[in-house]
């Protein structure tokens, strides 16, 4: 299930990519296919075709985009949530073994594992909300239940 929640970056981030295709990208390949059209049998125009399916991915994502970002609802950062866990919170977590990870907790839409973004419907992130520093969590995961420490709880990046 979607959450419609996401953090003003993350909302920005998918307008830039809506505006990026809408004004640079597909009037670049609307171009191109014209230009392979003109180019005469487009049966065996590999051009003329890969630009038409290109096309079609373009708007397909155009349309999503639009109606996603109509859907979502921005969740700014609030002073009141200091000192504990909400949406849109940067957590440092310590487990028993000394291991210390970090997470971010942001909607469907911002998933990005390589920087530890995760979503708020996460087993993880469930088990962190409303939660403060010092607080044990425990989360049950596929190889277990795993309990974790927050060390720290930031509404900015970490530095």
């Amino acid at each position: 299930m979607k959450t419609n929640l996401i953090t003003r970056a993350g909302w920005h981030k998918l307008d830039d990519e809506l505006k990026y295709l809408w004004k640079v990208e597909r009037p670049a390949v609307t171009q191109a296919v014209s230009e392979a059209a003109a180019l005469g049998d487009r049966s065996e125009n590999a051009e003329y075709i890969y630009g038409k399916k290109r096309l079609r991915e373009i708007d397909r994502r155009i349309r999503f985009l639009m109606k996603r970002l109509e859907a979502l609802k921005i969740v700014d950062y609030d002073p009141r949530q200091d000192g504990k866990v909400f949406f849109g919170a940067y957590v440092e977590l310590e487990n028993d073994a000394g291991d210390i990870v970090w997470y971010r907790i942001v909607g469907t839409d911002e998933i990005d594992t390589k920087n530890n973004h995760i979503t708020i419907n996460s087993p993880m992130a469930r088990a962190l909300i409303g939660k403060q520093v010092d607080d044990e969590v425990q989360v049950q995961t596929p190889s277990g239940l795993k309990e974790w420490y927050i060390n720290k709880i930031q509404y900015i990046p970490f530095e």
